[in-house]
């Protein structure tokens, strides 16, 4: 994720006519893409529809020092109120699978849980754990996701990447330094293209067998009933963050709109118009009390990005 800082002034109509076969929208709230049904404005919001347009979105801000960041699938985000200046990129229109053997060729934008159920329809074995995972294939490569014992390094090949000075390279799993919910991405000014998996081939049966049991697993712990941006905390080395926070008697607790869940602990929800400041301060708070109170210190697994409202 790259983000030119600075001051400046994103001449929005100008941008728009530059790129007339792009769709181009100023001023969109990102509220109605984020999966906490929060977040202010972006002050363009461009949905390229190839890599070469990724490309050629970013020359146009590097050319003129405009900020942008790609967004994935806005699910494990929180965008502040105040939003985000700047172009913002999302690769939902990028969403090819393409099977070749048993190898996956993803583009950036597509579905996690889709590519799962091509891998399904294919009788592939390895990609079951991330079938409840709402990201995109871009954002779980960039934070190497995870579930139910399984991670993208298990099964990641190779990515497709464009480097802030523009070229596009393919970098190797060797390459990635693949950690829990860490990539080298993430300390890096890239964007994820498109992915390879090599997979195995497998029972088709037995595939959709754990995919059923897992998906069954999560309807069962996990509120999906709201909107909520996933699991907030990574785990505390010798610890686990639901349990910490509900012996701190956490569980529960309402902050203006958004709650820790009464189902899974490690979740907060938007059970009434919740602001992202709601979530914001909820998460402070949550830390807090559980450094104060454990001596742990929660490290979050959702990235908070954006502008405070004014």
């Amino acid at each position: 994720m790259f983000n030119v800082k600075g001051l400046f002034l994103v001449n929005k109509e100008l941008m728009i006519k530059q790129f007339p076969e792009i769709a181009l929208l100023k001023d969109e709230a990102l509220l109605n893409y984020t999966y906490t049904k929060t977040g202010g404005p972006a002050d363009i919001l461009a949905f390229p529809k190839s890599a070469k347009e990724v490309e050629q979105i970013v020359a146009y801000c590097r050319e003129t020092d405009t900020p942008w960041l790609v967004l994935g699938n806005a699910s494990n985000l929180i965008v502040r109120d105040g939003g985000i200046r700047g172009v913002v990129i999302m690769l939902s229109e990028m969403n090819q699978i393409t099977v070749e053997d048993t190898t996956l060729i993803v583009e950036a934008g597509a579905k996690l849980i889709d590519t799962t159920y091509v891998a399904l329809h294919e009788s592939l074995t390895g990609f079951e754990f991330a079938c409840g995972i709402p990201g995109s294939v871009g954002g779980a490569v960039f934070m190497n996701a995870g579930a139910y014992d399984g991670e993208i390094q298990d099964i990641f090949a190779s990515c497709d990447v464009l480097l802030a000075d523009g070229r596009v390279v393919t970098m190797m799993k060797e390459e990635m330094a693949f950690s829990y919910r860490h990539s080298t991405l993430q300390d890096q000014h890239a964007i994820i293209l498109s992915a390879r998996f090599d997979l195995a081939q497998g029972d088709q049966d037995q595939i959709k067998k754990r995919m059923d049991e897992l998906t069954e697993l999560r309807q069962l712990k996990q509120p999906l009933e709201y909107p909520s941006c996933g699991s907030v905390f990574k785990r505390p080395v010798g610890h686990f963050t639901g349990k910490l926070i509900q012996d701190a008697g956490l569980q529960g607790l309402k902050w203006g709109g958004a709650q820790i869940s009464e189902k899974h602990a490690g979740f907060i929800v938007n059970v009434d118009h919740a602001t992202a400041t709601d979530y914001v301060e909820l998460i402070a708070h949550i830390q807090q009390v559980i450094k104060e109170r454990f001596d742990v210190q929660l490290e979050t697994e959702v990235r908070i990005i954006g502008e405070e409202a004014k």
